[in-house]
């Protein structure tokens, strides 16, 4: 059933309980795809949702409003999770006007090659619906470089598109159905950031500096996304500043993996220095933890150890698929080592350096390797390096 957030304003979007995998993001809880109805002289949608979904929307709709009764539709965002519905739902509307950023009418128009009724949209442009106006705010990059958010100015609603998401099914439709302590959801805000928006951090900084030149303040942030922030929307902001500025914890990842043991009992040994060092750390095999949850974790640690066996004259294959996934998310502010074990060969440890410093992490030592089985103590000098490096690289 449709959800209002404010006098004539309602949440008509779907809830996939199935989803596990969204392009390579494994989506535990599931997720939503949040999409709004505002009721006026002119009847407008925000956004849509999946192709495949959008039955389920445009019944939500009829509980309110014969959907032919729309006017507009607001596309904020090109990507199919959001837009890939639009040719069903254009064909059920038949709008008068569809209104996306410049970027959004060239990305639909290419995608779609529809010659629908577009009214492209600058940050600043109004649309008055009757009772309430919308103005739009341009932020590219955010993740896409059509992205744009919308804003419902007499009721202070910001329908933020991708930004302040997470992906979690629920029958829960605002923060405040949570427990006083948001716990899981926290981590799935943080989840969401880090493996999506991550590499945008300066442009997040600019667009909260945008808003506050523009005077918005907001008593509802609804996401495309998740949960509805209504109860306290200045905790995902403070969030997203805090991530933002990049300023790392006094927190280290051990991330390896093994082929018989070798280059986890370095691992392990790299831990217990890390420990002796009294800093968070966390051991992450890269064949028992999703990527994503990786990441999560790498957002706000200060120091990575990357630890791989050679196989074939290369780095381990896991290994080289998560550090090309992490490269694309752009981590920065981080000290980063490596370390590993080989037969014959070796080249592993030096493999994975040329990776660190082309995403441009400081890389604080040469590197650590050991052949065949580590003695005790080359155990011990494992130990020994990582309370040192710890202790040199992490505000403690």
């Amino acid at each position: 059933m449709p959800v209002e957030l404010a006098p004539n304003i309602y949440w008509v979007g779907v809830v996939d309980w199935i989803i596990r995998d969204f392009h390579g993001y494994l989506t535990e809880d599931g997720s939503t795809y949040n999409a709004y109805l505002i009721v006026d002289d002119h009847i407008t949608l925000i956004d849509t949702v999946k192709r495949d979904l959008v039955p389920g929307m445009l019944a939500r709709v009829a509980e309110i409003v014969d959907p032919a009764k729309i006017s507009y539709i607001v596309s904020n965002h090109v990507e199919m999770d959001h837009s890939g519905g639009l040719p069903e739902v254009v064909a059920a509307v038949k709008p008068d006007k569809v209104f996306c950023s410049p970027l959004g009418k060239a990305g639909l128009s290419r995608h779609f090659k529809q010659d629908w009724p577009f009214e492209p949209v600058k940050t600043g442009a109004e649309l008055s619906l009757g009772r309430y106006t919308l103005s739009f705010l341009e932020t590219p990059m955010l993740h896409w470089p059509d992205s744009m958010m919308t804003y419902l100015k007499e009721e202070q609603i910001l329908f933020s598109s991708d930004a302040f998401g997470a992906h979690l099914a629920s029958t829960a439709r605002f923060d405040d159905h949570l427990p006083d302590s948001p716990g899981d959801y926290a981590n799935q805000l943080k989840k969401y950031y880090a493996n999506i928006l991550m590499p945008f951090g300066g442009l997040i900084t600019q667009l909260f500096e945008k808003v506050a030149a523009l005077g918005l303040s907001f008593k509802i942030i609804a996401p495309d996304h998740g949960l509805i922030y209504r109860k306290n929307p200045a905790w995902a902001l403070e969030a997203y500043r805090q991530w933002a500025a990049g300023a790392p914890l006094p927190k280290a990842l051990v991330i390896y993996d093994t082929m018989w043991h070798s280059t986890e009992m370095l691992a392990e040994a790299f831990m217990e220095g890390l420990m002796d060092a009294g800093v968070q750390a966390q051991m992450h095999h890269l064949r028992r933890t999703h990527y994503s949850d990786i990441v999560t974790e790498v957002l706000d640690a200060g120091l990575l150890l990357f630890g791989s066996p050679t196989l074939n004259n290369q780095m381990f294959p896991s290994m080289g698929e998560f550090l090309t996934y992490l490269k694309g998310l752009k981590p920065r502010n981080k000290a980063a080592a490596a370390f590993g074990s080989y037969g014959w060969s070796g080249q592993a440890v030096g493999l994975i350096n040329q990776e660190l410093e082309a995403m441009k992490l400081k890389v604080v030592h040469e590197g650590f390797q050991v052949k065949y089985i580590p003695d005790p103590e080359e155990l011990a000098a494992a130990r020994a390096l990582g309370e040192k490096l710890a202790r040199g690289n992490l505000s403690l």
